[in-house]
């Protein structure tokens, strides 16, 4: 994960870019991944880890409504999620992600393994991808920062 959070911060610098993340079911590990990174503080700017529904509307401005009627796992949130850590950061780039680890919590709609993804760039549309992960709660979470990363180098600016 290390080579992949470096690669990210090379592209970063390279774009003359910062990034940050609103997090949920990773509880951080997308900006604990890229922070040790030697010179991250050059490319990454912050870190919302929104685990409550209330620290989602709170910190990032994620709309009640849109809480209440699609869940917290669920694009719309997850865009809202990414739109708000630009809003409320230095960067040009975010990232977010809420979804269901397990072992509990999963239902027929949205099981153990589903994660909602979104990539904002400023002054672009947010970009989403949903994907449904395998293993253990720790294994979902590591395949979501995974994904988180990749997704940053997918969607910068070529």
């Amino acid at each position: 994960m290390k080579d992949l959070a470096q690669k990210v911060g090379q592209a970063l610098l390279e774009k003359g870019m910062k990034m940050a993340t609103a997090e949920s079911c990773t509880g951080g590990w997308v900006a604990q991944a890229v922070t040790t990174v030697p010179g991250s503080s050059g490319w990454f700017d912050c870190g919302f880890v929104s685990y409550s529904n209330r620290a989602k509307q709170k910190m990032l401005g994620v709309d009640l409504e849109v809480l209440e009627r699609s869940g917290a796992v669920s694009e719309p949130v997850v865009a809202q999620m990414a739109e708000g850590a630009l809003h409320n950061s230095e960067a040009d780039i975010a990232v977010a992600i809420s979804g269901v680890a397990g072992p509990d919590g999963g239902s027929e709609d949205k099981p153990v393994g589903t994660v909602w993804l979104a990539w904002a760039i400023a002054g672009q549309p947010t970009v989403t991808c949903l994907s449904f992960f395998n293993g253990d709660r720790d294994a979902i979470r590591q395949q979501a920062v995974e994904q988180a990363l990749e997704g940053i180098l997918a969607y910068l600016p070529h």
